[in-house]
């Protein structure tokens, strides 16, 4: 396997469906491709030993066994990157975390691309040789490389004008977010609103008539009356 980080494997065990759900499209977004999840330290143990993951991002507070107790049975067999995930602030919560292995601590609430940050931080230095690969954002059936200036659906390449793709790209770094017409046109053309409505409008129409399966119906981009736009992307689509 060539040694980028979009190849590597991160495991996260949270009981919060959300922050599970929050951290993936983030990471995706990141080009951290390679994500498996896991809601308890039961399930999240199994998944380490059969994925063998490069990163865990571990909470503390589980249903079943907290943070500490999985930390320590999982450096009896590897030196995997371990970083915890807590609302615990305390400095002991934070030195017994890192007594344990631990190799940081993340305090709750945090930023998405902040643990992405640190992610790749930490991948860096276990693995000193480890290239960048692809600028590419996944998002449901969307693939957009950003070196290539490719997008596609299901894995069918999507012909774009630069207009088109610039729009699509921002409202892609922003799945599930209003965007209003000031940010879109401000964002994609670099001007002041005023006059663009139109524009946006025939340029939101030619995006869905090519990624919508029903362009009068659109299942992605919708339009927010009085809002703005974003594109929809669902979970169990990511």
């Amino acid at each position: 396997m060539e040694n980028k980080i979009s190849n590597k494997k991160i495991l996260i065990i949270d009981d919060e469906e959300d922050i599970l759900n929050l951290l993936s499209t983030v990471l995706k977004k990141e080009g951290l491709r390679n994500i498996f999840k896991a809601r308890d330290a039961k399930s999240g143990y199994t998944l380490f030993e059969k994925e063998d993951p490069d990163i865990i991002l571990l909470d503390i507070m589980l249903p079943d066994e907290d943070g500490y107790e999985i930390c320590k049975k999982i450096r009896q067999n590897s030196n995997v990157p371990i970083l915890f995930m807590s609302a615990k602030t305390e400095e002991v919560d934070r030195v017994l975390g890192f007594a344990l292995g631990a190799d940081d601590y993340i305090t709750k609430p945090f930023s998405p691309r902040e643990v992405a940050y640190r992610i790749k931080a930490n991948l860096r230095r276990t693995n000193p040789n480890i290239e960048e690969g692809n600028n590419i954002i996944e998002l449901g059936p969307f693939t957009i490389d950003e070196d290539k200036v490719e997008i596609r659906k299901n894995n069918e390449l999507i012909e774009l004008k630069p207009m088109e793709y610039k729009m699509f790209l921002y409202l892609a770094k922003h799945p599930n977010h209003i965007l209003s017409k000031e940010q879109i046109c401000n964002e994609v053309w670099g001007e002041d609103y005023i006059g663009f409505d139109n524009t946006i409008m025939v340029h939101i129409r030619k995006l869905r008539e090519k990624i919508e399966v029903n362009p009068s119906k659109p299942r992605f981009i919708v339009n927010v009356k009085g809002l703005g736009y974003k594109l929809v992307i669902k979970e169990e689509q990511s």
